[in-house]
């Protein structure tokens, strides 16, 4: 049986895979479509990252695909309604890259609230910005607020509740009554008391058409002034235009954002030359031990569904 892997993944786990089936591992097969739809076409199994679109094209191309791993938990990649029509299971890293995120979120939370981190150059090139870099802020007593309370979303509200932060969050997936509350000490509220009242807003939920763009400008303009928003979800849920736009009147004390609406983001974005604002590539979830949880159990996914037969 052939498996096609077309993009990074950790090299133990594509050994491991390389016991049992013969492998095709290219990862830059991403960005030649042409070779994918070839290669997926003797392929029983194909691993992707978050840049591989698994579409109608790959899918009639992939006549023989039985399993679609994911190396990663979004799957707004993957057409997840055609794969079930077709009997192919879609196997996501679902929990393994939650500890990776949530410190990125906290770590984020912590260098925007404090402040002092953003004038290294100035320092080392002899001016001393004490005065104005001594009114940075604890985050002890502060609320963060979770959007999503999925493993990513509980996991931070577990980190952040051993710096002392109180944690409310939103999903409405969840009901009050549900015991996770009670459980995790953590307080069920609407969206709109989340906004008014956190220090901290962190989004963990995926892009659809309900939640596109739902930290849109009258949202962010409803959000406590000084507060500090994180995004490692999707970035069509914020609306980037109204964030940069906050950021520069002062709305908000600062921003990281690790996902975009347009991935790489575009020269001339609104986004750039944003004060206070941090941006990464989408490597919140990447880290050296991520990774190798995440392969790991894809691979192992991946190929106990191939050996049932």
């Amino acid at each position: 049986m052939h498996i096609v892997i077309s993009e990074f993944m950790d090299t133990g786990a594509v050994d491991l895979l390389r016991r049992d089936f013969q492998v095709l591992y290219e990862p830059d097969l991403v960005d030649r479509r042409a070779d994918l739809l070839k290669a997926v076409a003797e392929a029983d199994a194909l691993i992707v990252r978050n840049r591989t679109r698994v579409d109608g094209e790959v899918l009639a191309a992939g006549r023989r695909l039985r399993a679609v791993g994911r190396l990663g938990v979004g799957l707004d990649n993957i057409d997840v309604p055609a794969c079930r029509e077709r009997g192919i299971h879609v196997l996501p890293a679902t929990g393994a890259n939650a500890r990776a995120v949530a410190e990125y979120v906290v770590t984020s939370v912590l260098v925007l609230t404090r402040g002092v981190y953003h004038n290294s150059s100035q320092v080392a090139q002899g001016a001393w910005p004490r005065t104005a870099m001594s009114n940075g802020r604890e985050v002890h007593g502060r609320t963060l607020g979770v959007v999503g309370f999925g493993g990513i979303g509980r996991m931070t509200a577990r980190l952040a509740q051993g710096l002392d932060m109180r944690v409310v969050a939103y999903d409405p997936m969840l009901p009050g009554t549900d015991p996770v509350w009670r459980e995790t000490q953590v307080e069920p509220v609407s969206l709109d008391a989340l906004l008014a009242g956190a220090d901290a807003v962190t989004l963990h939920i995926p892009l659809t058409e309900g939640t596109r763009k739902l930290i849109d400008g009258p949202r962010i303009a409803a959000m406590k002034d000084g507060a500090v928003l994180v995004n490692t979800a999707r970035g069509g849920i914020v609306d980037e235009a109204a964030l940069a736009q906050a950021l520069r009147d002062g709305k908000l004390r600062g921003a990281a954002m690790d996902v975009f609406g347009e991935e790489p983001l575009p020269a001339g974005s609104p986004l750039a030359g944003a004060p206070n604002l941090i941006l990464t590539p989408h490597v919140a979830g990447l880290s050296v031990e991520a990774n190798t949880r995440v392969s790991d159990m894809v691979a192992q996914r991946v190929a106990a569904v191939l050996k049932q037969g």
